[in-house]
This record gives structure tokens, sequence and C-alpha cells, in this order.
């Protein structure tokens, strides 16, 4: 029997956000998790299903080869296998337990003796828990110029974030002072209320979920490990962005709390309208305007490019909106490293607006020469037309 999509299993798009597929995840794990569905076995399946699927999609490259070969790519090589395609979970095809992806999309901390976080509140897990927690990711919104955006560029970029209090060392207590274990909660982080039957899960009043608290804060951030403060960071911005781009600069988001992660900070770039180019994917696009002499005669230009000048040939007898293309001028291809985009050209004739004497005189000698002062139209179309007149 055909495997079923994975795409179709978490009910999303290729193509979709790393943000966007955890938010889809996250649905169906909810809706399939064997807590919710006691004794059906069609739903713990599909539960399973859906994990699988979202341990291959969050991963670049795995998403990558399925998209290419699909299920087919992660078959093959049993365990401890030496050949073959590894499955996404590790050596020899293998899957991760699907509840330890779910406590990670969740924030729960996973394995050992700690349950916590939401899938811990949501499913009654309980136990000793680690005080940290993790900083929240940030954006930070770019402008560059699409030069920039052709060739690459450095830039140094400053924002405000959380970051580790100097004087705790983020532990969130005075110096000299100590952290004990929350007496309220015991170390879970949580406390338990029943109603009736139903038993209600909640972040424990005293410690703020922590399990730990401290008997001094520390005086300059007061207890909470992280003070608003100026970053300073480079950004590394390959060549063939474009607007929507996203960069992820791990570490460089708000600080954790008492020991956690810190968060990661992403860059959303805007490329800047240009003057003279319109971007249409990779190629790029300008019109130029040239004399009716140079597009009756023939010649060579000097066109502009965000790479220095290229030269132009155009043939006698030019029609204005001609097209031309200069390959590989264009913009860089992000897909395709080593592949790059073309120009294209457009021209436009101009017509005088006002001539000297000299050059009525010649003009009207040239049209008497070429019969265009009794034929002012084209023949082709004169003969389509006739009938009307």
């Amino acid at each position: 029997m055909a495997k079923q999509d994975y795409y179709e299993l978490l009910g999303v798009e290729k193509g979709i956000s790393e943000e966007d597929l955890k938010k889809a995840y996250r649905k169906k794990a909810v809706q399939y998790h064997p807590d919710k569905n006691p004794g059906n076995k069609e739903a713990e399946e599909m539960f399973k299903k859906v994990s699988q699927a979202y341990e291959v999609l969050k991963d670049p490259e795995k998403r990558a080869a399925y998209d290419r070969f699909g299920p087919a790519a992660f078959e093959g090589g049993g365990a401890g296998g030496g050949g073959g395609p590894r499955g996404p979970g590790g050596a020899g095809g293998g899957f991760h337990d699907p509840f330890d992806i779910f406590r990670e999309v969740f924030g729960g901390r996973g394995g050992g003796g700690g349950g916590g976080g939401v899938f811990d509140e949501m499913f009654g897990g309980g136990g000793q828990r680690d005080a940290g927690r993790d900083g929240a990711d940030l954006r930070y919104d770019l402008e560059i110029t699409l030069e920039e955006a052709a060739q690459g560029v450095e830039k140094e970029i400053t924002f405000r974030k959380n970051m580790v209090c100097e004087r705790c060392d983020g532990d969130g207590a005075e110096p000299g002072s100590k952290r004990t274990t929350c007496p309220t909660c015991r170390g879970s982080g949580q406390i338990r209320r029943s109603g009736g039957i139903i038993t209600f899960t909640q972040t424990c009043p005293t410690c703020a979920g922590a399990g730990t608290k401290v008997d001094k804060p520390c005086s300059q951030c007061r207890g909470e490990g992280r003070l608003p403060r100026n970053a300073k960071i480079n950004v590394r911005i390959p060549a063939g962005v474009d607007t929507g781009s996203r960069l992820r600069s791990v570490g460089n988001g708000e600080a954790g709390v008492a020991g956690g992660e810190a968060g990661d900070l992403y860059i959303v770039l805007t490329v800047r309208d240009h003057e003279l180019f319109e971007r249409q994917g990779d190629d790029l696009f300008c019109e130029i305007p040239i004399k009716f002499t140079l597009a009756t005669l023939g010649g060579t230009i000097e066109v502009p490019t965000l790479f220095g000048r290229a030269s132009l040939k155009l043939p006698a007898g030019t029609q204005s909106g001609t097209t031309f293309r200069l390959r590989g001028k264009g913009m860089p291809s992000l897909r395709n490293r080593g592949d790059q985009g073309d120009q294209l050209v457009r021209v436009h004739v101009e017509v005088p607006q006002s001539l000297t004497a000299e050059q009525r005189r010649i003009l009207e000698q040239f049209a008497q020469v070429s019969g265009d002062a009794e034929n002012p139209t084209s023949k082709s179309w004169f003969e389509k037309a006739k009938k009307f007149f």
C-alpha cells in the first residue's frame, strides 16, 4: 500500500515555513494524541504517522530528500546495515519516539527525569523539572539595496534584547545566595488541583514554574537573571536573496532564564526598489531609450548591469520595444549555487521633437528618396487595412 504523503498528513503545502509547519504539527498532535483518545488504535496510529511526517519535514536536508524522492529516500538499510539511505531518525531508517517530538514542539523537557513544559501541563506529566526557561526568538527587519542582494554583503546590526545579567551570571540569585527547591510545588514547577473527577494542573504561583526559588534575588536584575541591553552582531547576507528572505542567527535571540538556552534571531530582508532595474525572479529587466538613427543603422551600445558595463549589439532596423537578453547578468540563484539569471533589455526608439533646418532638409530628402512621403505607413499594415479605405 502506498504511503500517505507527509504534507497531506499534516495538512500543509510544500514550501511551508518552519514556524507554520510546527503550528500545523501541534494541531494534529493534539487531535490524535493517545491521552486524548484512550483506547483508540486508529488515533494512535495517526499520531505516529504525523509525528514521523513532522520529523522529516522539519529538517531542511530530509525535507529536500523527501521532496525529490518521496518516502523511498528513507527506505533500505536495516538496523546497523552499511548501505542505502538512512532513515530520518538515525541509522537504519528508524524513527525517534513520537512522544519525544511532541515534547520538543510543545516546549517540554524530553528524557531523563524531567517532564515539564506544555506537554506535562496538558497530559499530566510531573516530577522534578529543570529551573531554566528558554529565551524568546527575535525578529529584525533589514533593508538592503539590489546591488547588495546581487553581490552579497556583511552588515552590522544593533538591536535591543534581554541579555544575561553579569552580576548573577543569569542565575537570578544575589552572589552568595543559593537556589532552593520551591516548597509549594516541591520542584515540579506545577501544582495539581482536583475538581471532582477531573484533576487540573497549573503553573506554581510561588516559583512561576521554575521549580526553585532564590533566598535573595539579584539586586541588579531583581531575580530575572537577565537585563535589556543593546546587542551588536555582524550578519553575512548571501548573494541572491530577495524580499522576504529570512536568515537565522542561532543563539542571538533573548537570553534564557535561570540557565535556559538563548533564543534565535531571525533577520527578515527587504530589497529596496532600484531606479533602473526591475527584478523578475533571478532575471533583471530594464528599459533603454535609443536614437532612431541607431535603430535604423544598427550599432553597439554599452549597457549598465549590477556587475559593471556590458556591450549590446543592435542589428540594423531594430524596432521599438525589441527585447534583448544578456545572459548571466542577472541575480545569482539561491536555490542552485553557481547559476545566474539574465538581464533583459528592452529598447525604445526616441523620435526627435525638434529639428534644425539642416536636419529637417536631410530628413525630407530621405523621405522622398525612400518613398515615405507617398507611403507613410508600412506596406504590410496597409494591405490589411486597405478595405477600410
